[in-house]
């Protein structure tokens, strides 16, 4: 592995271990309990276990970092000025009806700025992480944005209603942490979405500036409502065209 912090390094230990869990519950996904938040916000025993685990190993480096997760209360600890963001299963709707299209996602914001980030896909065993100024990797290959230029022969990947106005080649895959990763990846050429969490999206944003990406400017005292365009420096603007109102 390339050199990593410490910090990170627990980032992805801790990701290991939840998924373990994860990966045994998904097996029996028929199985979980499921109580409803809302009509399509689903939360399973395995998105709680997940956290649990994920804020316990978090916590054994001693840090006292603050936390902003999706499940449980967000805690205000000594040090104010870093926060875990921790999403223990972004693509609940996917796990729940037993698609393997799902990611833990960690990242560390710093004095208002994502400084590093993990997005981990259990099934398919796949690690994007990245740190500030340190590039971003795929199982220790170094991955950059795609290459393309001619916006027809580009994928994209987004969560909301379609916004195109054009024949924008778009999909849907549930997991706005795995399509954001796959952006940064080269896999797909953009990614677009209203109304996003900050816990969706943190390990994204680090992964696709570190990858060369481009993506439009984000409020970090704002947890919920974000909205997300990335893409290279080369399709980005010529993505946006091609989007209504965004």
């Amino acid at each position: 592995m390339n050199s990593i912090s410490a910090d990170l390094n627990i980032m992805i230990k801790a990701s290991q271990k939840a998924s373990k869990v994860l990966i045994r519950d998904f097996g029996e996904v028929e199985k979980l309990q499921v109580s409803t938040k809302g009509p399509f916000d689903f939360v399973s025993n395995a998105d709680i276990k997940a956290e649990k685990i994920i804020i316990e190993e978090l916590n054994k480096s001693k840090r006292n970092y603050s936390i902003i997760c999706e499940e449980s209360a967000n805690k205000i600890n000594d040090d104010k000025n870093n926060f875990w963001i921790i999403d223990p299963i972004d693509g609940t709707n996917n796990f729940l009806h037993g698609i393997p299209h799902f990611a833990i996602t960690i990242a560390l914001k710093s004095n208002n700025e994502i400084v590093s980030g993990i997005t981990y896909d259990p099934i398919k065993d796949e690690m994007f992480y990245a740190e500030k100024n340190n590039g971003a990797y795929f199982n220790n290959q170094r991955i950059r944005v795609s290459k393309k230029k001619k916006i027809d022969q580009c994928l994209f990947a987004t969560g909301g209603k379609k916004e195109v106005k054009n024949s924008l080649n778009v999909r849907k895959s549930g997991s706005a942490a795995l399509d954001m990763a796959y952006v940064a990846a080269g896999r797909y050429d953009g990614y677009f979405q209203h109304n996003l969490h900050l816990w969706d999206i943190a390990a994204g944003i680090i992964l696709i500036n570190e990858s060369g990406g481009k993506i439009n400017e984000i409020n970090f005292s704002q947890i919920n409502g974000i909205k997300i365009a990335a893409a290279s420096n080369i399709i980005y603007e010529k993505m946006l065209e091609n989007l209504n109102n965004f």
